[in-house]
């Protein structure tokens, strides 16, 4: 069955997702309870990291399952499989520029999946903690 949406109610509906997720959310807040002075969702940056701490060069992408085809979870939709396809596949190369950008220029680049985030959410916190750590003391 086709969707009567038109593409100009697609298109409105797909903008007005939020950019910040509730799993996001629930990471910085843990972050910043922790002390740690983070900015969530920095589009000066390239691939606007989820977390960035630009004085010590931290970039942290916390990769959605479905939307960048988790090698565990990830599934293409059964409906307009070409264009799920296409989709999902270039943001995999999307993020593979961006890891590969961030690495040339010397930046601490953190990618985790949503079901890491999910299933151990402490051992997830305890993960970036330790990585914005390691991060700072190579400036002092």
């Amino acid at each position: 069955m086709k969707n009567p949406k038109t593409t100009e109610d697609r298109s409105r509906i797909m903008g007005s997702i939020k950019a910040v997720s509730k799993l996001e959310n629930m990471v910085t807040e843990e972050l910043w309870s922790r002390g740690y002075r983070i900015r969530r969702n920095v589009r000066s940056l390239k691939g606007t990291p989820d977390i960035a701490i630009k004085k010590y060069k931290i970039v942290v992408f916390i990769d959605s399952c479905f939307w960048h085809l988790c090698p565990i979870h990830g599934k293409i939709p059964k409906s307009n499989v070409e264009f799920w396809t296409e989709k999902l596949t270039r943001n995999q190369e999307r993020d593979k520029e961006v890891t590969e950008y961030y690495e040339e220029k010397k930046w601490n680049i953190l990618r985790l999946w949503e079901h890491e985030i999910r299933g151990e959410f402490e051992t997830a916190i305890q993960k970036i903690s330790d990585f914005i750590d390691e991060a700072k003391m190579e400036y002092k």
